[in-house]
């Protein structure tokens, strides 16, 4: 990330980087500094920096649909992706009840990303932030391009069978293990008209059923086009 910056003209080695270190600082370290100030300013520049990716990329873009983009690229689980890709695991200072929570290190990676941003912005402004995460806006976008539905499979499963069949999708789930974080936590099942149409598996519930939605709309992709 610093190398970045620096490339774009950037100096990081002549700044004073303790807003970084702060936005790696979870709350749950009990230090006095630590991200969540970071986290709410970061909050503002993510969506005023990707409000004007969108509108450089796509002028032409209705403002539902860049309402409905921006949800995705500036959403938590957009953000602790994008830490997890990043390795902020391994910088972030945090508790020892939260570094043992699996299911909580999503949240964490999340809050951080954001702070970050927020620090990154105090740093060096908006420009420094947009620059750093236009890359990877632009590579999600393309991911957008290539499946409309991605990570909205229950929303556009919904949308067509009210529209095809006239009823809303069923979905069956259970929690097949008790292990938090385990990708094969829970299991559902999803049916129209009584007939099983796909199925998945998550760490959620909600994982889950978003796993089977989008394989019955891979089944239904003919009838879709």
């Amino acid at each position: 990330m610093l190398q970045f910056l620096e490339s774009q003209g950037f100096q990081p080695s002549n700044q004073n980087l303790a807003p970084i270190e702060e936005a790696l600082c979870h709350s749950s370290s009990g230090q006095t500094r630590n991200h969540e100030k970071l986290e709410f300013l970061g909050d503002a520049v993510l969506r005023l920096a990707c409000a004007e990716f969108l509108e450089h990329r796509n002028p032409q873009l209705a403002v539902g649909e860049r309402s409905s983009l921006r949800a995705q690229l500036v959403s938590d689980r957009w953000l602790a992706e994008l830490a997890q890709q990043l390795q902020l695991d391994q910088l972030i200072q945090k508790g020892p009840s939260a570094a043992n929570d699996s299911a909580a290190q999503a949240t964490i990676r999340a809050e951080c990303c954001e702070a970050l941003v927020g620090a990154i912005y105090q740093c060096w402004g908006l420009d420094a932030a947009r620059l750093w995460l236009e890359p990877h806006w632009q590579l999600s976008c393309l991911e957008l391009e290539a499946d409309p539905h991605l990570y909205n499979w229950k929303s556009a499963l919904q949308e067509w069978s009210q529209a095809s069949l006239a009823e809303l999708p069923e979905y069956q789930s259970e929690e097949r293990n008790r292990s938090h974080g385990n990708p094969q936590r829970f299991f559902s099942q999803v049916s129209l008209k009584q007939k099983a149409y796909g199925s998945g598996w998550g760490a959620s519930r909600r994982e889950a059923e978003q796993q089977a939605a989008k394989a019955a709309l891979a089944k239904l992709k003919p009838q879709l086009q």
